[in-house]
């Protein structure tokens, strides 16, 4: 069964990725591994590779847990041919749902947990990737 706290935050991630599909399996203590499909990358990844799946992992701790790590597509690809760079690296396995993916690592080590939500988490986890790979 999940926490009160986790079901609220894939709530709100329902809510701010309307356009995606939020799927959801219970990890069994109370958190839950959620993936979220498609979402956009943007022109920095290649056409075939830009939209993809994010999963990750809201602890039963959350919100005083960190949502960490996140993960894509195994077959991510920058659009210009270049490593993926600082932050991103593969394939990693990603539990939640059995399957390699790309691991994207943005710890948010002086979060606030009042205020960091899975989905404001997510959210910059896509712009970080977004910027990251464009720069």
């Amino acid at each position: 069964m999940l926490t009160p706290a986790v079901l609220q935050a894939i709530d709100e991630i329902k809510q701010a990725f309307p356009a995606s599909t939020v799927e959801v399996k219970e990890d069994g203590t109370g958190g839950a591994y959620v993936r979220v499909e498609p979402v956009d990358l943007g022109p920095a990844f290649t056409e075939e590779t830009r939209r993809t799946w994010i999963g990750f992992a809201i602890g039963f701790q959350y919100p005083f847990a960190d949502v960490y790590p996140h993960f894509a597509r195994v077959d991510v690809q920058r659009a210009d041919g270049q490593p993926l760079g600082p932050g991103l690296s593969g394939p990693t396995r990603f539990v939640g749902w059995d399957c390699d993916g790309v691991q994207v690592s943005r710890r948010s080590p002086r979060r606030i947990a009042e205020l960091e939500t899975a989905a404001l988490k997510l959210a910059k986890v896509l712009t970080w990737m977004q910027q990251a790979v464009a720069a």
